[in-house]
């Protein structure tokens, strides 16, 4: 059965405080390109009548919405950043539209978390399709590809139900952070 691809574009920011990456320190941001590839969990034969395992509107509308509303124009910061707290004490509003994740957001993480909560949706919608690749796309010279279980690679330290990766629903942070 064939593959569904499609990509989002969205703007991000984030900063690496973990010394990895001394330029990217100060918060700065992203023009990036979200790439998924969707495959059938039990392949089968076109049925000859409508020919796809879930249209394309169907497979893409809860990831798209999740991009376009909590992602598009969110800040990325590691559970452990400071600027975290500032915002949590001086600006909660605005905190609620920060990516909280498990040490530095680089774009290496990003793809596991992304690919994990793109599954728990596609699990939560009927488990048809499965997420088997994500490409993140920093700038047009940086791409992050993976392809496997992203939570063999995601940092370990709570319990997996409890993460908000995992979960399918809006959240991008959990909340003791």
């Amino acid at each position: 059965m064939p593959d569904l691809v499609f990509t989002r574009r969205f703007s991000m920011g984030h900063r690496l405080i973990h010394g990895a990456s001394e330029s990217c320190a100060l918060p700065h941001g992203h023009n990036e390109f979200v790439t998924v590839r969707l495959t059938p969990t039990a392949p089968t034969r076109l049925d000859g009548h409508g020919n796809m395992p879930v249209s394309f509107q169907k497979a893409k509308s809860t990831w798209h919405r999740f991009i376009d509303e909590r992602i598009d124009h969110a800040l990325q910061l590691a559970a452990d950043d400071p600027l975290l707290a500032w915002f949590q004490t001086h600006e909660p509003a605005r905190a609620a539209r920060i990516v909280v994740t498990p040490g530095d957001p680089t774009t290496e993480l990003m793809t596991c978390l992304l690919m994990a909560k793109l599954n728990a949706f596609l699990m939560a919608e009927g488990d048809v399709l499965r997420c088997s690749e994500l490409s993140l796309e920093e700038t047009p010279t940086n791409t992050v590809t993976f392809s496997g279980n992203p939570a063999d690679f995601i940092p370990a330290g709570r319990p997996p139900a409890t993460c908000w990766w995992n979960r399918a629903d809006m959240s991008i942070a959990d909340p003791a952070n």
